[in-house]
């Protein structure tokens, strides 16, 4: 079986944005690119989590290839346990470090949830049934995604809105109110919705399974990677322009996991991925590659890592003056700001946050540590 280092290298350039996108010194100042579009509408930003969900389908096909990539009670065992881990590591974060307190108010979805989720349920699918069948099936999920956010929408309230859509609705039932995190829907609006709801993950799993077929188109190539990367970039290009399409009747929308998004975001993953390979596995320029290599490999372990690092920073009060501030506001405040007080000094902040968690990451592959699930 042939080796892609794209597929670490890719999973380590998402991992790096992501975490810089993630803790910007202060929320005030941010480059436009490094943020969410507030509802409707694709940033730079809004491409990452997709592109994650993306390459675990991508590793997925290579992993799977010692199971001959068919179901069987010995790998259901091992996506099972991957997918409870996953899913209680998302937990733990979300009331990280005193997760012993606020079991009121303790957030039960989020980034791990989804990603456990999309997992898991891509994995059931993909090994249960043909690629033919897999895209049919793919395609009827996001229709019927479409179908069920007007079905179950509030009486009166936009099906594609926050308020009153089926997203919430489930999750206000499942969850509650108080166990959702507050997103904002509007510019200085927001209100208790989950962006990692439960009904739109039914979508993200599309992203996973795109993820998969890339794989499967590497494999079909064999050694001719050219040809594979032809092909990625063509399909690619086919699942973007019909996601820009779809948004004129159904907006791209990453808060809802839109299908439109689901296209478009996975299309540009798909490109993405493909001059990934094309640099690194068919013209081998790896200069340079070995820094998104050696976080790439450890993603999982970084991503936690960076957000845990974060939170304990937010609960250690630091004397400035005559009050007490958070210990990332007082780095930020003492080191960057007087840098630049506005977009570049936030941004440094999150750029040398990323090489510290980085760093840690550069030793565990040094020593050849992976920790994986």
């Amino acid at each position: 079986m042939n080796r892609y280092l794209a597929i670490d290298f890719y999973r380590g350039m998402t991992i790096v944005f992501m975490i810089i996108v993630n803790t910007p010194g202060t929320g005030d100042f941010v480059f436009a690119p490094l943020q969410h579009a507030i509802w409707n509408g694709c940033t730079p930003t809004d491409l990452v989590f997709p592109s994650f969900m993306y390459i675990i389908g991508v590793s997925m096909w290579f992993a799977f290839a010692r199971f001959e990539r068919k179901w069987s009670a010995a790998i259901g065992l091992k996506i099972l346990r991957r997918t409870a881990l996953l899913f209680v590591i998302g937990l733990i974060l979300n009331n990280f470090p005193f997760v012993w307190q606020h079991w009121d108010t303790w957030r039960i979805m989020g980034v791990p949830q989804r990603l456990a989720l999309g997992y898991g349920l891509a994995s059931i699918l993909v090994l249960n049934v043909n690629t033919r069948s897999l895209i049919w099936i793919s395609g009827s999920i996001l229709l019927a995604y479409w179908g069920i956010l007007y079905a179950f929408a509030a009486p009166g309230m936009d099906p594609l809105g926050a308020e009153g859509s089926a997203i919430l609705r489930l999750d206000r039932w499942l969850f509650g109110l108080a166990h959702l995190y507050h997103e904002q829907v509007a510019p200085g609006y927001r209100i208790a919705f989950d962006p990692e709801g439960v009904l739109s993950t039914l979508p993200s799993i599309v992203t996973v399974v795109l993820g998969w077929l890339s794989g499967g188109v590497l494999t079909s190539r064999g050694d001719k990677k050219d040809q594979a990367v032809r092909d990625l970039l063509v399909f690619g290009l086919i699942c973007g322009f019909v996601g820009l399409f779809w948004d004129l009747f159904f907006p791209i929308n990453k808060k809802i996991w839109s299908s439109s998004y689901v296209l478009y975001a996975g299309g540009i993953s798909m490109v993405l991925f493909g001059m990934t390979v094309w640099l690194l596995d068919v013209r081998r320029w790896w200069n340079g590659s070995g820094f998104f290599i050696s976080i790439g490999t450890n993603s999982l372990f970084a991503y936690v890592l960076s957000e845990a690092l974060v939170m304990i920073m937010y609960v250690i009060d630091v004397p400035m003056g005559v009050k007490n501030v958070n210990l990332k506001d007082w780095i930020y405040l003492n080191w960057f700001k007087p840098i630049d007080g506005a977009e570049i000094g936030s941004f440094l902040f999150a750029l040398v946050y990323m090489l510290v968690c980085w760093g840690v990451c550069r030793i565990l592959y040094a020593r050849k540590i992976f920790i994986k699930l």
